[in-house]
C-alpha cells in the first residue's frame, strides 16, 4: 500500500488532494462527499471583504483604512443579495462542516485591505477553523502606487492576521510579483505558515456589440499548472513554509508533477466542476497505480525531484531555458522546411 500521508500548515492530512475555495463547499452533502471521495482536507468558499463591509457598517472605520492605496477594491461594493451566505451564515456552516467530517476545515478569506479580515479571522477559529487561507487580490490601477506600495500592505494583512489568531495561516498568492522568492521569504517573517501557488484572477470581456465590459469565468486548465510548477520547483528547499499548488490541477499526472517540483499538497476546484468531486477518487487510484509500477513505497520519496535545487542542470528554470526553447523551435521550422 502506498503511503500518502502529509502535513501540511502543520496538520496530519491522509493525502495530497485538498478541495480548493470552491460553491460546492456550501453543501454539507458535498462535504460529506469529499471527505469519502478522498479529499484530505477542504477550503471553504471565501467570504469576501464587500459581505463584511455591507453587512456590518461598524466595520466602516476598519475596512477603510488603506483606500488611499486601495480605493479600487472598495470603489465597488455589489449588492448583498448576490453573495450566498451572511458572516454568521459563513460561521454556522463552518460549525456543521466541522461536526460533518473528519478531515481539516479551512475559512476562506478574500479581500485587499487589513480592516475586518483580523476580526472575522478570530470568529472563523472560535467556530473551529483548522487553519486559514488569505485569498489575496490587489490590483494596482493608480500610477502613484508601487511594487513596493503594494508588497507591504499584503505583508502589513499578513502579519495582523497572523498575530490575532493561534491557527495556521496560509497566504493565496498572485503570480505577478517581481521578486516571489524575496516576497515568500519576507511571508514567512511575517508568520504565514504556506503558500498557495497561485490565485486565478478571472478577467473581464469585452463585448464590441453592446460596448460592455462583462465578467468572465473559465475552469481552468492543465496548461495553467506551468508556471505553478515552475515557482514551486524554485521556492523549494529555500523556503521553509509550506507550498500548495492550485489552478490547473486535473489528473493525476498534474498531482505527481506538483508533488516533483515541490508542492506539499495540491488544491483542486475546476477539475471538480468538470468530472464531479468522485474525480478525486479516480486521481487518487491512478497515482497508486502509477506508484506501485515504480515500486515507490511512499508518494513523498518523489518530492522535490524536479525542483531547481534537486537537477544537474538549472538552466531549465533560468534564462537558459528561455533561448533553449526558442532554438529548438526555430530547429523544428527549419529542418521541415526541406
Amino acid at each position: 500500500m502506498i503511503d500518502f500521508s502529509t502535513q501540511y500548515l502543520g496538520l496530519k492530512l491522509n493525502g495530497p488532494v485538498v478541495v480548493s475555495s470552491t460553491p460546492l463547499s456550501e453543501s454539507i452533502d458535498n462535504v460529506r462527499r469529499m471527505e469519502d471521495s478522498g479529499a484530505s482536507a477542504i477550503v471553504l468558499h471565501s467570504l469576501f471583504e464587500e459581505q463584511l463591509a455591507l453587512e456590518s457598517r461598524t466595520l466602516d472605520d476598519d475596512l477603510s483604512r488603506g483606500t488611499e492605496s486601495f480605493a479600487e477594491s472598495l470603489g465597488y461594493l455589489p449588492d448583498l443579495k448576490d453573495y450566498r451566505m451572511t458572516q454568521e451564515g459563513y460561521l454556522e456552516h463552518l460549525r456543521q462542516c466541522k461536526e460533518a467530517v473528519r478531515i481539516p476545515i479551512m475559512g476562506s478569506l478574500n479581500g485587499a485591505t487589513t480592516g475586518g479580515w483580523v476580526r472575522f479571522a478570530k470568529d472563523m477559529e472560535q467556530a473551529g477553523a483548522d487553519a486559514i487561507e488569505l485569498n489575496t487580490y490587489a490590483l494596482a490601477t493608480d500610477k502613484r502606487q508601487t511594487s513596493a506600495d503594494l508588497e507591504g500592505q499584503l505583508l502589513e494583512l499578513v502579519t495582523a492576521v497572523t498575530s490575532a489568531v493561534k491557527v495556521p495561516v496560509a497566504v493565496k498568492l498572485s503570480q505577478w510579483f517581481t521578486s516571489l522568492p524575496h516576497l515568500v521569504s519576507q511571508l514567512e517573517e511575517a508568520g504565514a505558515r504556506g503558500v498557495v501557488l497561485f490565485n486565478r484572477f478571472y478577467q473581464p470581456d469585452f463585448d464590441i456589440e453592446t460596448l460592455e465590459v462583462r465578467p468572465t469565468l473559465h475552469f481552468s486548465k492543465p496548461s495553467e499548472l506551468l508556471p505553478r510548477l515552475h515557482w514551486a520547483a524554485i521556492l523549494y528547499g529555500h523556503v521553509n513554509l509550506d507550498i500548495a499548488i492550485t489552478g490547473g490541477v486535473h489528473s493525476a499526472e498534474d498531482v505527481l508533477k506538483s508533488i516533483m517540483a515541490g508542492g506539499g499538497v495540491v488544491l483542486m476546484a475546476s477539475a471538480l466542476h468538470i468530472h464531479g468531486i468522485d474525480h478525486i477518487r479516480k486521481v487518487l487510484d491512478d497515482m497508486h497505480y502509477w506508484l506501485e509500477k515504480r515500486e515507490y513505497t511512499s508518494l513523498w520519496e518523489t518530492r522535490g525531484c524536479l525542483s531547481r535545487r534537486s537537477v544537474p542542470d538549472t538552466s531549465a528554470f533560468d534564462r537558459g531555458n528561455y533561448i533553449k526553447t526558442l532554438s529548438s523551435y526555430s530547429l523544428r521550422q527549419t529542418v521541415g522546411a526541406f
